[in-house]
């Protein structure tokens, strides 16, 4: 079975940042990480890591679902 490699996770982290008024650093720094990751992660170049998902979930006060979505790839291979 060949794996697939083209799914990916949709996140609101940049929607529930803005609506707080937090910056990237302040945010990178409240979780442990760069800005940069911060980032890349609000455009969708990045996948975060379940550990670091956790964190940015509870450091908003929020379900993990409401911010990150899992989106699999269509299979064409009827």
């Amino acid at each position: 079975m060949k794996e697939d490699f083209g799914d990916s996770i949709i996140n609101k982290v940049y929607e529930h940042r803005v609506l707080r008024r937090i910056s990237q650093k302040e945010l990178a720094e409240a979780v442990g990480v760069s800005k940069q990751t911060i980032f890349v992660m609000e455009k969708n170049n990045y996948s975060p890591s379940l550990v670091l998902a956790f964190r940015i979930a509870n450091f908003f006060e929020v379900d993990i679902n409401e911010i990150f979505s899992y989106v699999r790839k269509e299979d064409n291979n009827d």
